[in-house]
């Protein structure tokens, strides 16, 4: 597997335990197949960035893949809550956040390699509206799809690390790749804004609580790649 790490600087050696523990699963090196995502993710507005590429050999490796069918989006959900800071407005999104934790959550320590939807941008923001019962499950599924933000590769473990090797870089312009990643963003709320429009009888959180509903509830939707 061939993949990329989006940074302000060149990692030759990326270092086990390392990062910021309120990243979408936690402490772990964030990595795409992507290298015009990686790219993307690399730039601010102020600077260029770097598109680090490594090789990694997934053979014996424990790898959650999120984004397949033996998995749903509040999975995918609980995990964030349990590592992104959220800004629980109401007492429904602190009772959801434990509801979704208890019901749904995955130890992704468990795991050397995470594949699943990266929080970032607005996709952060529908995340938030679903937790504070903003949106329903269904418009959240949806809206994960919006600007096809694509997929990220998460290196957990230490043995994970170790199978990492160091191809080179490249640089990556932020007069190009801040643009296409502002016009990502752009596109995913335009689409988001019409999605709300339309009418929807879904699942919201207070509904899911109320009823109970588990993981294995059919009207929960699977996760499904991009």
């Amino acid at each position: 597997m061939i993949i990329y790490h989006g940074s302000n600087k060149v990692i030759e050696k990326p270092a086990f335990g390392k990062g910021r523990a309120h990243n979408d699963f936690g402490i772990g090196f964030y990595c795409t197949e992507n290298e015009d995502l990686a790219k993307e993710w690399a730039v601010s507005s102020l600077s260029d960035g770097f598109s680090n590429c490594y090789s990694l050999d997934g053979e014996l490796l424990k790898i959650l893949k999120l984004n397949t069918p033996e998995y749903n989006i509040l999975n995918w959900m609980a995990i964030l809550v349990e590592h992104r800071l959220f800004s629980l407005k109401n007492p429904v999104a602190r009772r959801a956040k434990q509801y979704l934790i208890d019901n749904y959550s995955i130890n992704v320590n468990a795991y050397d390699v995470i594949i699943g939807y990266r929080a970032d941008d607005s996709y952060f923001d529908y995340a938030d509206a679903f937790l504070n019962n903003g949106i329903s499950v269904q418009q959240l599924a949806q809206a994960m799809h919006l600007g096809k933000l694509g997929e990220q590769i998460v290196i957990k473990s230490q043995y994970a690390f170790s199978k990492l090797v160091f191809k080179g870089f490249s640089v990556a312009e932020k007069s190009e790749y801040y643009v296409r990643r502002k016009a990502r963003n752009d596109e995913a709320n335009m689409a988001y804004l019409k999605l709300l429009e339309l009418d929807d009888d879904g699942l919201y959180i207070r509904d899911i609580m109320k009823g109970g509903i588990g993981s294995d509830d059919a009207r929960i939707p699977r996760n499904v790649p991009q």
